[in-house]
């Protein structure tokens, strides 16, 4: 609803009146084909999974009027994005989409962009007055990936419009944002999220989409996702589309992941079987399942750490497997690395011998 405007009214250099550039927030009435990760993203602080203490020093922040500038930083699906949506929804509620600019890694954020889009949008003050705050955010997702040059202009754009602006930015690797940035902003560290947290947001989501999920299918869920609740959603759905029943094998074979008895067959025969059979037998297995050797070498990496061994021979075979891996991700030969991890284990083998005698 279009109110009067006094002169008294406008402190800044412009009178926005058009929406803010960048990406615009879109509404919550999601279509039916929309993913998991989007449908069930938290649309209130209230409903952010994790991180508690976190979120609730926001919230009196905010709720306050004294909201600094946010750095939020952490492995990915830890929370960062929707905490920040959230926050901005609890802010400016109907009128979101003229109070905020968001740009991600998606869209150019060179120095142009810097001192042209979010240095226009930062030196104006909205004439939508229905929301709840005066001050507009700019939402800078993945800040890690913009160039120094950009950093180093933003540094005093932050400085200047600090009155009528917010800005938080959102990054994984925080050493990659300049230090002069850094100290401009409140940092806040988002860890990857706990068993239980992750747990209990796919039961939810579970019970909202009615599947059929048994302990050990969660269980699995869980463990893959490795504390990133966008890789646990993500794999809820992709193993519905391919299975009714979200079974521990169902998830695993449509990651394309070891299965754990697989990792148990395997681990026995590097630890018992000669060097050509052991040889033989894996190689059967990873082209009759499609086992990826670096998702084998990374599993049985973590079954060796509850074999019963000396510390010494445990310390050894880690190494030299951790070196089997590096060379993997840079596309070293598989089979060369297969008789290499034969080899440790058979050294390994060896030492234990020795050890027991």
């Amino acid at each position: 609803m279009a109110e009067t405007i006094s002169l008294m009214d406008i402190d800044d250099d412009k009178i926005d009146t058009k929406p803010s550039k960048g990406k615009n927030i879109v509404s919550n009435t999601e279509p039916k084909s929309v993913p998991w990760v989007e449908k069930f993203r938290p649309q209130s602080l209230s409903d952010v999974a994790a991180h508690r203490d976190i979120v609730e020093t926001i919230d009196r922040l905010a709720s306050s009027n004294r909201l600094p500038h946010l750095l939020l930083y952490g492995p990915p699906g830890t929370g960062k994005t929707s905490t920040i949506l959230a926050l901005a929804r609890k802010l400016y509620g109907s009128q979101m989409q003229n109070m905020v600019l968001e740009l991600n890694a998606s869209d150019d954020r060179g120095i142009d962009v810097v001192r042209q889009q979010i240095q226009d949008f930062a030196s104006t003050q909205s004439i939508s007055f229905g929301a709840k705050s005066a001050v507009k955010l700019v939402l800078l997702d993945e800040a890690d990936a913009m160039t120094k040059d950009a950093q180093f202009a933003l540094r005093r754009v932050i400085e200047r419009y600090t009155r009528n602006t917010r800005f938080a930015l959102i990054c994984n690797n925080v050493n990659k944002v300049i230090p002069a940035l850094q100290s401009r902003c409140t940092r806040f560290r988002f860890a990857p999220l706990d068993a239980v947290h992750v747990s209990e947001r796919l039961k939810h989501v579970v019970e909202a989409e009615q599947l059929d999920v048994p302990e050990g299918g969660l269980k699995a869920l869980v463990r893959l996702s490795n504390g990133d609740m966008r890789k646990a959603l993500n794999i809820l759905q992709s193993t519905h589309m391919a299975s009714q029943q979200i079974s521990e094998d169902a998830v695993y074979l449509c990651t394309g992941n070891p299965l754990p008895k697989d990792i148990e067959q395997i681990s026995y025969w590097l630890l018992n079987e000669p060097f050509a059979i052991s040889c033989k037998r894996i190689s059967e297995i990873k082209t009759r399942k499609g086992l990826a050797l670096v998702d084998i070498v990374r599993e049985v990496t973590m079954f060796v750490f509850k074999i019963k061994m000396p510390a010494n021979v445990r310390v050894q075979l880690i190494n030299e497997m951790a070196d089997i891996e590096y060379r993997l991700t840079f596309g070293c030969n598989d089979k060369l690395q297969l008789g290499s991890l034969i080899s440790a284990f058979t050294r390994a083998r060896s030492a234990l011998v020795a050890a027991a005698k």
